[in-house]
């Protein structure tokens, strides 16, 4: 894979934007998001990462365990408003966008197709054109951006939302509110890769949590507990109308 420009200097962002590595809500997998609330909450579309995501790294069927979660988010964002995202199928090093193709019949949802890998905000401005050209049109604020890098998936989420607001008091008007897309880390690895990349994202991210005494009023929103995690609503349901 071609060297990440934007990512490997993304980082350097932390000098004047620290919180723009804090993810909104942090899970194992996707099994984990809560996706009947989210569509209740009033977001409308999500953008996917795909390797260690939805897929095994370098390939296109999504892992087996996550059918039932993946099916359940298709059918609450609806067609077209679920968009993979990523720096291998769909980017610019994706010769005749044969793997686009690929993970686009696999995961059932379209590929973006980009020039520039993420965090870049020429990849955000494509993501905005794709969201803005639907029937529908879905704003910033309307998104969930989910992946398991934070100096690319997390940032790019974060590079996407207005900066907050601060009141008399000095409270960040950000608690509670929306001003951008939601950004899920997702931490579970279906196949072990950069693991050293990973555990300084997963520092950087401690630290700046700490230093900020930052906590989300997204995460018991959206997130079940992992138990409940193991069987999602809609495998309940489906276990349900099978019975009959």
């Amino acid at each position: 894979m071609p060297l990440n420009i934007p990512g490997l200097v993304a980082p350097f962002q932390l000098l004047w934007n620290p919180r723009v590595v804090l993810p909104h809500v942090i899970v194992a997998d996707i099994r984990q998001l809560d996706f009947l609330a989210l569509r209740k909450a009033g977001y409308r579309g999500a953008v996917f990462d795909k390797d260690n995501c939805l897929t095994i790294p370098y390939k296109d069927p999504l892992v087996p365990q996550l059918e039932d979660a993946w099916k359940e988010c298709k059918e609450v964002f609806g067609d077209g408003n679920v968009l993979i995202v990523s720096n291998s199928a769909g980017a610019k090093h994706d010769a005749g966008q044969v793997q686009a193709e690929s993970v686009s019949h696999y995961l059932s949802v379209p590929v973006l197709r980009h020039n520039a890998p993420k965090p870049a905000y020429s990849c955000i401005k494509s993501i905005r054109g794709y969201f803005s050209t639907l029937r529908d049109p879905i704003k910033d604020e309307e998104l969930v951006i989910v992946g398991d890098r934070i100096f690319t998936d997390i940032v790019m989420a974060n590079r996407m939302r207005v900066r907050p607001v601060r009141s008399a008091e000095g409270a960040d008007a950000e608690k509670g509110s929306r001003c951008g897309p939601l950004a899920v880390w997702t931490t579970g690895v279906w196949q072990r890769e950069s693991m050293m990349v990973r555990w300084l994202e997963k520092s950087v991210v401690d630290v700046v949590t700490r230093w900020t005494s930052y906590r989300s009023a997204f995460q018991d929103v959206f997130a079940r507990p992992v138990a409940a995690a193991e069987e999602s609503v809609f495998s309940r349901v489906l276990r349900v109308v099978r019975r009959k």
